[in-house]
């Protein structure tokens, strides 16, 4: 999703690699869950994303959506988002002691928090976000062991490649200047990474290589 923001103005000015240390970790939160209310269609899920979800709670990415999940339209095309809910528009993985459900295999979005991705030269860097936060005295902590992702190095080539296949299609719909086009591109994404179940004994990463090979020719 994109950001029409000067860097300078939410971030602390440094840009970080995985194996940086950054001022980000806030104690386990300690009963707080500012950042899981209140974020409209925001957290938008990847394919990885939705594949951990539904492989852990043994489900179907439709039978999320409507009750968990909900699509929107991201910089023109349809995607899937963390739906908030009910009073205070909550996260629907929240539990009753505000505590999150899905913790151990929450979307990537949530993992970054508050830190952010910045994109450029086909790669990208992560920033600390300095207004998101409401935890005061956060402590230093590793990038990569914030984001708490197995594999972190195919996990990287992942969001990358994703992040720019989305941005490419997006160029090509806005050249066309036509909604069937744009309704035809959403369904296809839709169908061939997230809806077309991935094979949970096999690699995840291999499986979407492949999907987004076969995608290259749109």
């Amino acid at each position: 999703m994109k950001r029409e923001v000067d860097l300078k103005e939410i971030s602390d000015g440094k840009l970080y690699g995985i194996n940086d240390m950054v001022k980000a970790d806030c104690g386990d939160c300690k009963g707080c869950f500012a950042c899981c209310q209140g974020m409209g269609q925001s957290v938008v899920l990847d394919p990885l994303d939705c594949f951990r979800i539904t492989q852990n709670l043994s489900c179907t990415l439709e039978a999320l959506l409507g009750s968990e999940l909900e699509l929107n339209v991201v910089d023109g095309i349809v995607l899937p988002n963390l739906r908030m809910k009910g009073e205070g528009e909550k996260c629907g993985f929240l539990n009753q002691e505000g505590r999150c459900r899905i913790h151990s295999f929450r979307p990537g979005i949530c993992r970054l928090f508050p830190l952010g991705r910045v994109y450029e030269d086909e790669d990208f860097r992560y920033f600390l976000q300095i207004h998101e936060c409401k935890m005061e005295n956060r402590t230093k902590v590793k990038v990569r062991k914030w984001i708490d992702t197995p594999d972190p190095k195919h996990y990287e080539t992942f969001v990358r490649d994703w992040h720019f296949f989305l941005k490419g299609l997006e160029r090509k719909i806005e050249e066309k200047g036509d909604q069937v086009f744009a309704n035809q591109v959403s369904l296809y994404v839709l169908k061939q990474f997230y809806l077309t179940p991935y094979d949970g004994s096999q690699d995840f990463y291999d499986q979407f290589g492949k999907r987004l090979e076969a995608a290259s020719l749109l």
